[in-house]
């Protein structure tokens, strides 16, 4: 059978390229928007698990994002053959991915944990949909 990137082909590593880094502008917006709130009502920053997973998440996806825009850009990706990079920006970024989604449901428990229909409605969706972002 074909491999995973003949099916992708050109397009689709391009579209992959610019709905990453979308997805993570908007991650940083609402880091902005989280940050600024605890600045308005005076609270510490980064000082829960939750806190501190979400920032070092942050931080860490920046890798993925530079290894995939600097050497596998299908264009002018600078080592854009190199399967090693790849097969690690590939794991790499799946582990990131899903950590992340895992601290969303973990923030969500720590805010709302006397509600559990909510953690019900929130975090059963999230379960299932994690699989299809990790494919």
């Amino acid at each position: 059978p074909p491999s995973p990137k003949k099916l992708g082909g050109y397009t689709n590593t391009k579209l992959h390229g610019m709905l990453a880094s979308f997805g993570y502008m908007l991650s940083l917006g609402g880091l902005y928007a989280i940050y600024h709130n605890k600045n308005l009502y005076d609270s510490p920053h980064f000082t829960s698990t939750h806190g501190k997973i979400g920032i070092a998440l942050m931080v860490a996806m920046v890798g993925p994002l530079l290894a995939g825009g600097v050497f596998l850009h299908p264009d002018f990706g600078v080592d854009k053959t190199n399967k090693f990079i790849r097969k690690v920006h590939k794991i790499f970024s799946r582990v990131l991915i899903a950590v992340a989604w895992m601290n969303s449901i973990y923030g969500l428990y720590g805010m709302r944990k006397q509600h559990p229909m909510e953690l019900i409605l929130y975090g059963v969706p999230l379960l299932i949909l994690m699989p299809l972002t990790l494919v």
